[in-house]
């Protein structure tokens, strides 16, 4: 685990300066917890499912680039453990593309985590085995109950959508087993977020630098 820092302290070192106008979006209590003081970013707890998720679309920032981290469930052969960058989210209402998702990815596979790039889906209820091979048909890797809410909350300025897989296909939510892996993905959470709060803030500062600026209207 990453040495215990406060956000913007000079422990982090040089991704400290480059994070610190990225906002981690945390849905869950544990989430949150997981992510305050593992880097320079500022974390925002948003809640438990979609409802919550939307309305704490209304605090977040105007400008800052956003990300969402926490812990998802696999679908399909997703195994647990496993670091999804979503390159798109769904639920009912539609989706969010995500065209950074594979840049991301890679910069997590260097750093050392097992990634997997594809679909997430919301929901608004714990989905069971046979919903889970409904959904694996879809092309989903994962299940979650809040990033699209948030998704759409944040519009332009998401950078990235981040889980890590603690139940699977296999091993569902209520095993006896879950409270372990669940600490590990919280771990694991933790170890990843510098790698994903560093390359928001590059992200953010890129696409700023791509704007196109004011016409010259003297012409």
């Amino acid at each position: 685990m990453n040495a215990m820092a406060r956000p913007g302290s000079a422990a982090l070192g040089g991704g400290e300066r480059a994070a610190s106008g990225v906002r981690l979006c945390a849905p869950l209590r544990c989430e949150a917890l997981a992510l305050r003081g593992a880097s320079s970013a500022r974390v925002l707890r948003t809640g438990f499912g979609p409802r919550r998720s939307a309305l704490a679309g209304a605090r977040l920032g105007e400008h800052e680039p956003l990300a969402v981290a926490g812990l998802a469930g696999g679908v399909g052969a997703t195994a647990g453990g496993v670091v999804v960058v979503a390159d798109e989210v769904r639920d009912e209402a539609g989706s969010v593309r995500l065209p950074g998702a594979r840049t991301l990815a890679d910069r997590l596979r260097a750093a050392g985590f097992a990634v997997l790039v594809g679909p997430i889906i919301s929901v608004d209820h714990v989905v069971g085995r046979p919903e889970r091979a409904a959904l694996a048909t879809t092309g989903v890797v994962a299940v979650d109950m809040e990033s699209a809410a948030l998704a759409r909350a944040a519009d332009r300025r998401l950078r990235a959508v981040v889980r890590v897989v603690v139940d699977t296909a296999q091993t569902p939510l209520v095993h006896v087993r879950t409270p372990g892996r669940a600490v590990r993905a919280l771990l694991r959470l933790r170890r990843l977020a510098p790698v994903l709060a560093d390359w928001a803030a590059e992200d953010g500062s890129a696409r700023r630098r791509c704007r196109p600026g004011p016409r010259d209207q003297s012409r």
